[in-house]
């Protein structure tokens, strides 16, 4: 049986442009165009290699700056034949225009109890349909900051699935309450769909991440998860994940990584489909499916490339 493999792109603002002030336009143009390897960028190339990714479009900025941001999201990933589904940061609820992030809610939703945690989920998933989406049927928390309130708000609302459980990313606060190492679907009342991780070294995982893993050890977690017939792979990357911090230049390391991902999936698209949540993809629930084990070699030589796209993708002007 074929590993589906679900492609997802965070798309979202960064609160640190709201938070100096820029206007609505650039704040845009860096959050979700980022260099010219943003949205319009993961669309072409998806396209290019006959992939399906699904964008966790968060809507939340319509608050401070109005739908039409969002929107203007929204209407290009479905012209483009992808999905849209939840994202949600929730410090953007309590956002104004104009007060560089004076004011914001809390930023987590599992700093929220349950009922809170509910009435922010319908609120943003009203925005989202406003914004042109279908009825969302799966979310991913900003931060990967959900708990079992949020699961369990998710399926009173209709939901299928959650995808954000993350155990290469600890929380301050208490989480979904999976192993760290849970990387198999599972039914939490909505099917969790976690983020699949590698081991780069014993006892540490790491997550299946553009920015995060070298092309070998994406290579390496996509081969193992087809010989170990994994039930899915979740690989995550952001609207502006492919450009430098700045966000004025691309990260040739990190938009290298993207194209070689691309032609991974297509190359093994009998073996790793990649698939919409929408698609409700048979998902075989409850494996012990396990991460992909150390190989020195593997994490050195993306150590080597890491302090290349810190010490010079990152600074060139």
């Amino acid at each position: 049986m074929p590993t589906p493999v679900f492609l997802t792109v965070d798309t979202e603002f960064a609160w640190g442009d709201h938070r100096v002030g820029l206007p609505l336009a650039a704040i845009y143009s860096r959050s979700i165009e980022s260099a010219g390897v943003g949205l319009s960028f993961h669309l072409d190339r998806l396209a290019a290699h006959d992939l399906k990714a699904c964008f966790f479009v968060d809507p939340m900025p319509a608050v401070p700056y109005g739908l039409s941001p969002v929107q203007r999201m929204v209407d290009a990933i479905l012209a483009a034949g992808q999905e849209v589904q939840l994202h949600c940061h929730p410090n953007w609820a309590g956002a104004k225009s104009g007060d560089r992030g004076m004011a914001h809610a809390r930023f987590y939703l599992n700093q929220y109890d349950a009922a809170k945690q509910q009435d922010l989920l319908i609120a943003a998933t009203e925005l989202l349909i406003a914004a042109g989406a279908p009825r969302p049927i799966a979310f991913r928390a900003g931060g990967y900051a959900a708990d079992d309130a949020t699961l369990a708000a998710l399926e009173a609302l209709g939901f299928i699935y959650d995808s954000s459980h993350n155990g290469a990313e600890p929380l301050d606060d208490v989480g979904i309450t999976l192993s760290a190492r849970q990387i198999a679907p599972i039914r939490r009342g909505v099917v969790e769909v976690p983020v699949t991780l590698i081991e780069d070294r014993p006892g540490h995982l790491r997550p299946f991440q553009v920015c995060a893993l070298s092309v070998a050890e994406a290579r390496g977690a996509l081969d193992h998860a087809v010989v170990e017939k994994h039930a899915a792979v979740t690989i995550v990357s952001h609207s502006f994940e492919l450009a430098n911090r700045r966000r004025n230049r691309p990260n040739a390391v990190h938009v290298r990584r993207f194209e070689a991902l691309c032609t991974m999936l297509a190359e093994r698209r009998d073996l790793l489909p990649t698939t919409h949540f929408a698609d409700r993809p048979a998902l075989a629930l409850g494996q012990d499916d396990r991460p992909l084990a150390p190989d020195l070699l593997r994490t050195r030589w993306r150590q080597a490339e890491q302090l290349w796209s810190n010490w010079v993708e990152e600074r060139a002007a």
